[in-house]
């Protein structure tokens, strides 16, 4: 390390390491926002929020150079500095996958949804984990997992305002995170509204069986309020009566983001996998619904159904 780095102030130094972090040069990353990390650490009137943003990074560049281990440890700190930090969740997710620790994987995944029900690298996660644990614990998987936290309202409004202030590398992990995800800020009342309101335009064109015009409504309607859930497992109904499957387990994962209990989402995420003839994923989705409701007869008849094929 050049001496002359070492006076420089924590800004400069975290600024050095994000541009040297762009270049492929990840030990010598991890070099420079150690040093920030001692710089900020000297200050009187530091912010634990701009230290667990050195953290994060540094645990970035020990997730690209293989050390996932250090990358864990790092991105505990940083949480404990700055809680539901969805970077540090998702760079930790990473580092646990590929420590062959699922459960905690899952988890992580599962808790930076709540915050950003819009993260596609956190789906995909989430996906890949379900089907580690399946294979590793067969159906009653869920019942190992440790409790997913809560992340509280309050909070997500907090990190939305944040997401778009804070300078740290673009990639969370080396095959999951190639893009910068963004949070979306809570909808006002105002668009609450709205989206209510176009939403049942929807549903109303839902039961004329004009199915393709509801999807356009409901579309409208997740553009101003991403976190209604029964937007999501209405305009699932419509994909599946259109098979437009994946687009119908799509929508069903974002409602099960939001509640992992969702009975419609559930369903009619059967129902789509039926349609796609993956009688497994469709068994395996119609049992997790009778662990939640036991005597649902419209499962039972659908998973009859997927016996058949």
């Amino acid at each position: 390390m050049p001496q002359k780095q070492k006076s420089k102030s924590w800004t400069e130094l975290k600024q050095a390491g994000n541009e040297t972090f762009k270049t492929g040069q990840y030990g010598e990353a991890i070099n420079i926002y150690s040093l920030a990390i001692k710089e900020l650490e000297k200050c009187n009137k530091k912010e634990p929020e701009d230290l667990g943003i050195l953290y994060s990074n540094r645990a970035a560049s020990y997730l690209k150079d293989g050390n996932c281990a250090e990358c864990v440890k790092d991105c505990n700190m940083s949480l404990e500095l700055f809680p539901y930090n969805v970077k540090s969740l998702l760079r930790r997710a990473a580092a646990y996958e590929a420590l062959e620790r699922y459960r905690l994987a899952y988890i992580d995944y599962k808790t930076a949804l709540q915050i950003d029900c819009n993260i596609a690298a956190a789906h995909d996660g989430t996906n890949r984990m379900t089907k580690a644990l399946t294979e590793a614990d067969g159906l009653s998987w869920r019942e190992k997992l440790p409790p997913i936290p809560t992340v509280p309202m309050s909070v997500r409004e907090k990190l939305a305002q944040k997401a778009t202030a804070n300078a740290a590398p673009r990639t969370a992990a080396p095959t999951q995170n190639g893009t910068n995800q963004t949070s979306k800020p809570a909808p006002n009342d105002k668009d609450v509204k709205k989206a209510q309101l176009l939403k049942e335009e929807g549903n109303a064109l839902v039961k004329k069986g004009e199915h393709k015009k509801a999807i356009e409504k409901y579309s409208q309607s997740l553009k101003l309020n991403p976190t209604e859930p029964t937007t999501y497992t209405n305009r699932a109904l419509c994909y599946v009566s259109v098979k437009q499957y994946r687009d119908a387990i799509r929508d069903c994962d974002e409602a099960l983001t939001m509640d992992g209990r969702n009975i419609k989402a559930l369903y009619r995420k059967s129902q789509a996998y039926l349609g796609l003839k993956d009688i497994r994923a469709c068994e395996e989705s119609v049992n997790m619904l009778l662990r939640v409701e036991p005597n649902n007869c419209a499962a039972m008849k659908l998973l009859e159904e997927a016996h058949k094929k």
